[in-house]
């Protein structure tokens, strides 16, 4: 019976002992972010709800182009689009349809179109 009681407080000594201390964790131990990952943790994304696509064919005598979108995202008739090329706005599109699959054809209202211009909702 004595010896039952001598195991079985040293077994709540022993996970006395390994419970953490009350006091702040060491810089680099184990488990403990960093600043580095502090930081990181800081930061939030937001998806991005703008409507982006890529021009993939241009008819200048005709002033229109074809655009092209990832799927699931299309533009609306009648929306309008500014075209960006590395950035500076080039362009603006007026979507007028038809529409094949992911792409859709759009009027060049300003500016000028070339293949590969990123087409983005205002």
């Amino acid at each position: 019976m004595l010896l039952s009681a001598l195991a079985l407080s040293g077994c709540a000594w022993m996970k006395a002992s390994k419970a953490p201390a009350g006091g702040p964790p060491r810089a680099g131990a184990p488990g403990t972010p960093t600043a580095a990952t502090a930081a990181s943790q800081a930061r939030t994304a937001t998806p991005e709800n703008a409507l982006v696509g890529k021009v993939a064919l241009v008819n200048p005598t005709g002033r229109f182009v074809v655009l092209n979108f990832p799927v699931g995202k299309m533009a609306q008739v009648d929306q309008r689009l500014n075209l960006y090329r590395h950035g500076a706005k080039v362009g603006e599109v007026k979507v007028s349809g038809p529409q094949r699959e992911a792409n859709i054809v759009a009027d060049l209202v300003a500016g000028e179109a070339e293949v590969g211009d990123e087409a983005r909702s205002q």
